[in-house]
């Protein structure tokens, strides 16, 4: 069933720019009445989901707007309770000249204050997320990575929180930004689908050794009734 939801959630965000998929952590549960190293009673369990932070394809739309890191880090926003990472560069101008992300959160520049931007003038954005228009540096991007992702958390489709006070962001290396691009998903809709499909046979499986288990219960009930 957990599986299952985290395939479901991962399909459905197979279109969600910047979207990172989840994936399971296994172990294996040991039942209680198990003897010495009875692999018998032995089966897979999922510890923890984790996120795979790896490298969605970048895909150009020709929106100046529009920006994708090719490399690790995040592009750092201003949401509701604090900064929140996002790698979905679907930016776009609030009537203000404010740059925010598409659910209207302001982009932070490398101070952490909001970027704004003149609307009339054509916008030029470097490899390093330097932004500027008619030759004037209007901001820079604030680009930040973690030395571990275990202490962000998914708060919606596309943005990270951090969850660990100990974790500080810093400036990732060797990383660029490409002007005009959006990075997609970096679920693969045709393995989650055979995944997917893995899934529901072992539950399948599963129900139907359920159902054995209850008819052989109930017909062992029913000899110890005759005697």
């Amino acid at each position: 069933m957990e599986s299952l939801d985290l395939l479901a959630n991962n399909i459905a965000n197979a279109s969600t720019g910047g979207y990172k998929a989840d994936r399971e952590f296994y172990s294996l549960y040991v039942a209680p009445e198990a003897a010495g190293n009875d692999l018998s009673s032995t089966m897979p369990l999922i510890e923890r989901p984790w996120v795979d932070q790896a490298q969605g394809t970048l895909h150009a739309t020709g929106n100046p707007l529009d920006v994708a890191l090719s490399g690790k880090g995040f592009f750092a926003v201003n949401g509701p309770s604090g900064p929140l990472y996002t790698r979905n560069g679907n930016f776009r101008l609030a009537t203000d000249g404010k740059l925010t992300s598409a659910d209207g959160y302001p982009v932070r520049d490398s101070q952490g204050a909001p970027i704004t931007l003149q609307a009339t003038r054509p916008l030029e954005i470097s490899s390093d997320g330097t932004m500027t228009q008619d030759g004037v540096v209007a901001g820079k991007l604030e680009i930040v990575d973690f030395t571990s992702t275990a202490g962000l958390s998914k708060q919606g489709s596309n943005y990270f929180r951090v969850t660990d006070p100990a974790m500080r962001p810093a400036a990732p290396s060797g990383t660029s930004v490409a002007q005009g691009q959006l990075e997609a998903s970096n679920t693969g809709s045709a393995e989650a689908a055979v995944r997917l499909v893995n899934v529901m046979r072992q539950f399948e499986m599963l129900q139907k050794a359920v159902s054995l288990g209850a008819e052989m219960n109930k017909k062992a009930i029913e000899e110890v009734a005759r005697v």
